[in-house]
């Protein structure tokens, strides 16, 4: 099967950090496609926790048991990540209320920069629908371990917590 006969999806975020949230969102979309990329973006506007390579690093870590995922950094519009992949989907997850109208209004302009990426929305699973990367920032210095776990992989704990001592 070449890539141009394949199902290939991109799902892209800034993964700082990865959340339960997003690896539901990456385990259900591998089992509906042949490949998925999954894009640590770099916005230079927004200071992140991790660095992009580290991001990429926590990310394959958590993904190891799916071996149709990918992980690559990239930089500038989601859509020319997307189109570089060899891919025209777009996989994008929501949580309710939150992130429809702004995915949305992405989308839409995705669709005007180029109308041949369609996008599929996930809904993030009912357990993890209050969970943002920003939300694990808050709690992580507050949290134990097992209380972390229920927002996290656990894999990430150690290098979540070395990275918050040091900020």
């Amino acid at each position: 099967m070449t890539d141009s006969d394949s199902h290939i999806a991109v799902y892209t975020g800034s993964f700082d950090p990865i959340t339960l949230g997003h690896l539901s969102v990456i385990a259900r979309s591998s089992r509906l496609l042949d490949r998925l990329v999954v894009g640590v973006g770099v916005n230079v506007d927004k200071p992140s926790l991790f660095s992009p390579e580290e991001r990429v690093n926590l990310v394959r870590t958590v993904t190891q048991p799916f071996s149709n995922v990918e992980v690559r950094t990239f930089s500038g519009l989601a859509v020319d990540f997307v189109q570089a992949c060899g891919a025209r989907v777009m996989i994008r997850g929501v949580r309710p209320l939150t992130d429809i109208a702004t995915e949305f209004t992405m989308m839409m302009a995705n669709r005007h920069l180029d109308p041949d990426i369609e996008t599929i929305f996930l809904m993030a699973d009912e357990e993890f629908a209050h969970v943002s990367s920003s939300l694990i920032k808050q709690i992580a210095p507050l949290a134990n371990d097992e209380k972390l776990a229920r927002f996290v992989p656990r894999e990430i704990i150690p290098q979540l917590r070395t990275k918050l001592k040091g900020s």
